[in-house]
């Protein structure tokens, strides 16, 4: 009698992981592996049994991971670059961090016959959808220095992909990639980070400091957020998305440009981007950025309790610095541990209990070499029901 109820009971923590994990029943023979699995008190290898069915890559991660990439959080925009790359970085157990620093770009394999991958467009990555391509095999590894023609020291992981600088660089003063990765990154908005005790003289031109003709809310409230985002977001600097505005006003044409040493921007008179200088009479007083020279005002006051690597300088130059500075912050790391839960748990940490579970998960991540599949193992063993 405690043998069934032992066996059922497994059974039914198998299914549970299994449905949450890959979005679809077992077969019998993997519920069966996975049930025994869970007997023998291994949660663990059930999990992974789980996650190599196709269904978590081209359903669970790829409805996961979506609506990082575009600004209005759209889980049905289209498989791209930035989508594609995470998958394969989980996939393969590759540093989690890559994804703001690396040299990392995943496309469908050549035995597909598909579209070349292009910097122009996204019709290799739409390819690869409309065939309905099994993920898990399809996608393979390459660097973006190869096929975005960027040097490896300007290429940050998604931060550099098409699709990324198409959503976050496109028009605008590149605040936006700074703002979005916040938020899909760090798992916290600026409101969240607002400290007016930081300096503000990194704070460019384009900011009135007196808005509406009133000082006091540039004192109380723009400076709490522009004072740590401006000298972080120069990282940028020479970075836009580059489209025919006229033609092709959605930038579906477009392309990543970055100006390389030498690469002269007319307006600038530098390597800076037009975007960084302009409304530069709303304060002529205010910062003029002239490279990409990034700082990080945060690692001191409020922001501290980010969990900032002290190991790390606090300042460096472009993309890919200060992208691996906040990847190897504490709140990145609990960042993902924490939307991993939510996505498998199908709900937000509520008690203490749930919380010293995230406290643990992140703490493993870390230690384990950030690979995400695990968390995914953990989130799984914790939710499975008794």
């Amino acid at each position: 009698m405690l043998c069934t109820s032992s066996v059922a009971g497994s059974r039914e923590q198998a299914k549970r992981i299994h449905d949450r994990l890959a979005g679809v029943p077992p077969s019998a023979a993997v519920l069966e592996q996975m049930s025994a699995s869970i007997s023998q008190g291994d949660v663990n290898q059930a999990a992974y049994l789980a996650m190599d069915n196709s269904s978590f890559y081209t359903v669970t991660l790829k409805n996961w991971i979506t609506p990082w990439t575009n600004e209005e959080a759209d889980v049905f925009a289209p498989l791209n670059d930035y989508s594609a790359t995470v998958i394969g970085i989980i996939r393969d157990d590759v540093d989690f961090r890559n994804i703001l620093s690396g040299d990392i770009l995943y496309v469908g394999d050549n035995s597909l016959n598909l579209p070349a991958y292009s910097p122009n467009n996204n019709a290799h990555y739409q390819a690869l959808e409309d065939q309905q391509a099994d993920l898990k095999t399809v996608l393979q590894t390459t660097t973006q220095s190869a096929l975005l023609g960027l040097p490896s020291d300007a290429t940050a992981g998604v931060l550099t992909t098409r699709a990324g600088a198409k959503a976050f660089f496109k028009d605008g003063t590149n605040r936006a990639m700074f703002r979005f990765t916040l938020i899909n990154q760090l798992c916290t908005d600026l409101e969240g980070l607002k400290d007016t005790s930081r300096a503000p003289d990194r704070i460019r031109q384009d900011i009135s400091r007196s808005p509406g003709g009133d000082s006091r809310i540039f004192n109380n409230s723009c400076i709490g957020c522009h004072s740590g985002m401006d000298p972080l977001a120069q990282a940028f600097a020479y970075y836009t998305y580059q489209y025919d505005v006229v033609n092709d006003p959605e930038g579906e044409n477009g392309h990543l440009q970055y100006n390389t040493s030498g690469q002269i921007n007319p307006q600038t008179g530098s390597r800076v981007q037009t975007k960084y200088l302009i409304n530069g009479n709303n304060f002529p007083f205010g910062f003029i950025t002239d490279n990409d020279n990034w700082s990080n005002y945060w690692r001191a006051g409020i922001n501290k309790n980010l969990g900032w690597d002290e190991s790390l300088p606090a300042q460096g130059s472009g993309a890919k610095s200060m992208g691996w500075e906040l990847a190897n912050s504490q709140k990145f790391a609990q960042c993902q541990v924490t939307k991993v839960f939510e996505n498998v748990c199908l709900r937000s940490p509520q008690d203490a209990q749930d919380r010293a579970q995230i406290t643990t998960m992140t703490s493993n991540f870390r230690q384990n070499g950030y690979q995400l599949k695990q968390v995914f193992a953990n989130s799984a063993n914790y939710c499975k029901g008794e």
